[in-house]
């Protein structure tokens, strides 16, 4: 059954996902954080970070941890061929389609469409997580120091994205653990 519920999961998502890895995040974070419950929203973020920092595809990526996670190898193959299946369908059937009408100012129309419905979905998910790291142990201050900071790092000097989410990643594993550190005391 689990295989089943993996399959049609990132199925769903391969579907779905058009435009690329912007649109399959918060399709990705819709069915295995509120569909499926196989992990909470701070490990999704966790993962999420973890996966932009490597290369390649984020759906294939979130797929094969996730499904790694969930279902082991078998799980793993599974949700990383349920992704990028309808993908190879949907490329093959599309470009040989829209490519003969791609002049036509509804192909274009419809192309230009995706664009503020993609962005629409990742400022929700975006949102999702600053209000949540503002109610977490970070606090509202230091949220949008990190914020602003990484702006300026990402927009104005031109650091790689990979730079900071490791950065970020080292600074809160090495930060101490207040709850841990009480509890010693």
């Amino acid at each position: 059954m689990k295989q089943k519920e993996i399959f049609l999961a990132f199925f769903r998502v391969g579907m779905l996902g058009y435009g690329g890895g912007p649109s399959a995040i918060p399709l990705v974070q819709k069915e295995v954080v509120s569909r499926y419950k196989w992990v909470d929203s701070d490990e999704f973020g966790d993962i999420l970070a973890l996966a932009n920092a490597l290369p390649g595809p984020i759906a294939t990526k979130l797929a094969g941890y996730i499904g790694y996670r969930v279902g082991g190898v078998t799980g793993m193959l599974n949700a990383i061929f349920a992704s990028i299946v309808p993908t190879i369908f949907l490329m093959i059937l599309l470009l040989t389609s829209l490519n003969a009408f791609k002049e036509e100012p509804w192909v274009r129309g419809a192309a230009k469409a995706v664009v503020p419905v993609v962005a629409i979905m990742l400022l929700t998910m975006t949102w999702e997580f600053f209000a949540k790291s503002m109610r977490s142990s970070l606090g509202i201050g230091w949220t949008i120091i990190v914020l602003a900071g990484s702006f300026i790092l990402l927009i104005a000097i031109g650091v790689h994205p990979a730079i900071i989410i490791f950065t970020l990643l080292l600074g809160a594993l090495l930060k101490p653990d207040k709850k841990k550190e009480e509890g010693r005391a």
